[in-house]
């Protein structure tokens, strides 16, 4: 049997770039706050790539250094609080965010898990463990379907581009579930043989 392990470049997974774009394309919709826009992406693009959330102020700041977008201090409402930046985008901004739409993308995505990668090797491990992982995994991923079937929802008038993208990320968590609940009764069932012959031969 061959095993193949694939390791991906972080820094191609983790590029500022895709930031970047992200929150140009986020401000053609409306201004937002720096918080709502970070929040944006933590709950919608993370089926899309492995994003570096600590990227997003950063990126802020160059994309206003660079004059594609602009940032106003909001007072605060009558009940206090710190004042707000309202980020939105410049024509140059708009621009350069179409002139990047435009293009064919670089390469394929490559999704790194190392949750697969641990599971290539489960067979050396102690085998109650494994199940209790993947009984862990599969958690993770209904709250995230959950997420998704919700984003479907707030997001459903959006445009067919916006839809089509959301149907993918729940397509894919759904596709990811199955295989996790059949994969855990596949291991189930070879313990249950491998106990029953044990059984037999003592």
């Amino acid at each position: 049997m061959y095993i193949v392990l694939l390791v991906y470049n972080q820094a191609e997974q983790e590029n500022p770039m895709s930031i970047k774009y992200a929150i140009l394309g986020l401000l053609n919709y409306s201004d937002m706050h720096g918080y709502q826009i970070k929040k944006h992406i933590e709950r919608n693009f993370g089926h899309m790539w492995s994003i570096n959330f600590g990227q997003v102020y950063p990126s802020l700041k160059g994309l206003k250094n660079e004059g594609l977008i602009d940032m106003v201090e909001v007072a605060p409402s009558e009940n206090g609080g710190p004042r707000k930046k309202l980020y939105s985008i410049t024509e140059k901004g708009t621009d350069e965010f179409s002139r990047w739409l435009a293009e064919f993308p670089q390469k394929p995505i490559l999704i790194r898990d190392l949750f697969l990668l641990k599971f290539t090797f489960f067979g050396f491990g102690d085998d109650k463990r494994s199940l209790e992982i993947i009984d862990r995994q599969v958690g993770i991923y209904e709250a995230q379907l959950k997420q998704r079937q919700i984003n479907r929802e707030r997001w459903g008038q959006q445009n067919v581009y916006v839809r089509l993208m959301i149907d993918l990320g729940i397509t894919q968590i759904e596709m990811y579930l199955e295989w996790l609940r059949h994969a855990r009764n596949e291991i189930e069932k070879e313990l249950k043989g491998s106990s029953s012959v044990t059984s037999t031969a003592s």
